[in-house]
């Protein structure tokens, strides 16, 4: 399942790849990143964290509801960052 089923703007997820397509951008979510863990990914409020830290650094606002949907989206893929499939089925939906 895509992020599009979960409600979630192409504009904005084309506003994210155009700003991390910057590697200054890149690198500081990368540092952000650093060490996270599937169960923090299973976490509400580590996501909710984790993506606010994201958009600052980014410079774009999310709101609210858009926030909740990104937070449910990344919870129900069950996202492992040490799983190689799971990185090239996540890069794959964004493309």
């Amino acid at each position: 399942m895509g992020y599009q089923e979960y409600g979630i703007p192409q504009a904005l997820v084309d506003r994210v790849k155009k700003k991390l397509q910057n590697d200054v951008y890149l690198e500081r979510v990368k540092k952000v990143l650093e060490g996270v863990t599937k169960k923090d990914l299973q976490s509400r409020t580590k996501v909710k964290a984790l993506l606010q830290k994201a958009s600052k650094i980014l410079g774009i606002n999310v709101d609210t509801a858009t926030s909740n949907k990104i937070i449910k989206f990344v919870i129900d893929q069950k996202i492992d960052p040490n799983n190689t499939f799971h990185m090239i089925k996540l890069w794959g939906m964004f493309r």
